[in-house]
């Protein structure tokens, strides 16, 4: 649903002006029953094709590695992922799940669900850390809840018009493109992240960071750059970022009391610091900011 929202281009560009074929998609395609199974294996026998492989959701192994949890066109979904990434010459990750695994592979994962090619943090995932495409690509990872839609259409447009050797991927596989800038980047309440505002130090409608468990300042993702249907974003409309292209999300896996809430020490400080930071020297820095902004500290007299 996120993907028919893409704007530069839309979906519709992406057919009529660069030539994208759709051969199925369960939303756009008009196959169905057996004919779903005809478009898969004309895939699969080379009869028609396959450039691009797009596939959303988690893989699913279960029960027991047999897949049987998740079955598709008379098949455990997991083969098709398998036989599908193997014919294609490139292979996008769409989505949290497909990604890292996501939500699904929150610990006890009674589905034993992974991502195609990473399992949170962890290299592997389902097809394998040394898994490549016939392009010599691995698995590019577009990872967001949801994703983006023109970050998913801009890399098929990349792929389309034969520009993929230009696009550097990051340790995750992730496009730097999309995934180099923090969400705090762009941010409207970034200047309360640094100084305190009278009444928004830490509070909704000041810096969310603080208080509300806001992922901004140490999640990859181009969210205050490339606006959300070019209008808005989470941290623009005064919610906290949660984190959700990173392969942690979801962050503390669920634990009761850490949803939209800083997670801290002594009730003070702040677990997590931005990437790169220094947690002494990025406490010291804060306090000093708090200090100096707050009209009540110091000494009035002339």
């Amino acid at each position: 649903m996120s993907f028919l929202n893409a704007e530069q281009p839309s979906v519709i560009e992406l057919v009529t002006d660069f030539g994208i074929r759709i051969l199925y998609h369960p939303s756009l395609g008009m196959e169905i029953g057996e004919q779903v199974n005809e478009v898969l294996n004309d895939a699969l026998s080379g009869n028609v094709p396959l450039d691009i492989f797009v596939f959303e959701g988690s893989v699913i192994e279960g029960a027991n590695g047999t897949g049987n949890m998740n079955y598709f066109a008379g098949r455990p979904m997991k083969d098709w992922v398998a036989d599908l990434a193997k014919t294609a010459q490139y292979v996008v990750a769409i989505g949290d799940c497909a990604t890292w695994g996501g939500i699904m592979a929150v610990e006890p994962n009674p589905t034993e669900s992974v991502g195609m090619q990473f399992r949170k943090k962890e290299k592997g995932g389902y097809l394998g850390e040394k898994f490549l495409t016939k392009s010599g690509f691995p698995i590019i990872n577009i990872p967001g809840c949801p994703a983006h839609p023109d970050w998913m259409t801009q890399i098929l447009v990349a792929i389309a018009t034969g520009r993929m050797d230009e696009m550097l991927l990051d340790k995750f596989n992730r496009p730097k493109t999309f995934f180099t800038d923090f969400v705090q980047t762009g941010c409207t309440n970034a200047t309360s992240f640094a100084e305190v505002i009278k009444g928004g130090f830490g509070k909704r409608g000041g810096c969310l960071f603080y208080e509300v468990g806001c992922r901004g300042p140490m999640t990859h993702a181009s969210c205050n750059r490339i606006l959300w249907n070019r209008t808005s974003s989470k941290t623009r409309a005064n919610h906290p970022c949660l984190g959700c292209t990173e392969p942690g999300f979801p962050h503390n896996d669920l634990k009761k009391g850490s949803i939209f809430k800083t997670m801290k020490y002594l009730g003070v400080f702040p677990k997590e610091v931005p990437e790169d930071e220094n947690k002494l020297m990025f406490y010291f820095k804060t306090g000093i900011r708090k200090t100096l902004s707050n009209p009540s500290s110091g000494n009035n007299s002339k």
